[in-house]
């Protein structure tokens, strides 16, 4: 799922249904069967081994991490934990969430720290241009 991955030729049986599934999902979204196959595949895998992770398109059509049944992304939680002194308690009840639900996000970027921390970095970049945009919007109507 990185963008530092590098691909391997690999076969695969598919069930007809799922190879129909998989070729109009593809379509739809204007990308390619293979690369649909291998997000779908690594985002299955890493909620076996998280289950309380899922993964929505954020900023910039980014595919993040985020934590089931809230609107907070992994990166998010990170940031608020390492501001409150790694204090899970503390995050849990800043965000109104559980403390299972922040070692959830925590146990997931021991996993990715590299992809959860580029996350961020694109979301600061996303705030950033946003900003900008705001203040020179404010300029022309000053």
């Amino acid at each position: 799922m990185g963008t530092h991955d590098t691909t391997v030729q690999r076969s695969f049986r598919l069930s007809r249904r799922t190879l129909e599934l998989l070729d109009a999902m593809a379509q739809a979204a204007g990308g390619s069967r293979n690369s649909l196959a291998d997000r779908l595949l690594g985002e299955a895998i890493r909620t076996e081994t998280h289950p309380l992770i899922r993964f929505q398109t954020g900023a910039a059509g980014r595919r993040q991490p985020l934590l089931v049944g809230t609107r907070l992304y992994v990166h998010q939680v990170i940031a608020t934990l390492r501001a409150s002194d790694n204090d899970v308690r503390a995050v849990a009840d800043y965000l109104g969430i559980h403390p299972r639900q922040v070692q959830a996000a925590l146990a997931y970027y021991a996993d990715f720290a590299e992809e959860v921390d580029e996350d961020a970095a694109a979301a600061r970049r996303l705030e950033q241009e946003e900003r900008a945009r705001w203040e020179r919007q404010q300029q022309v109507l000053a």
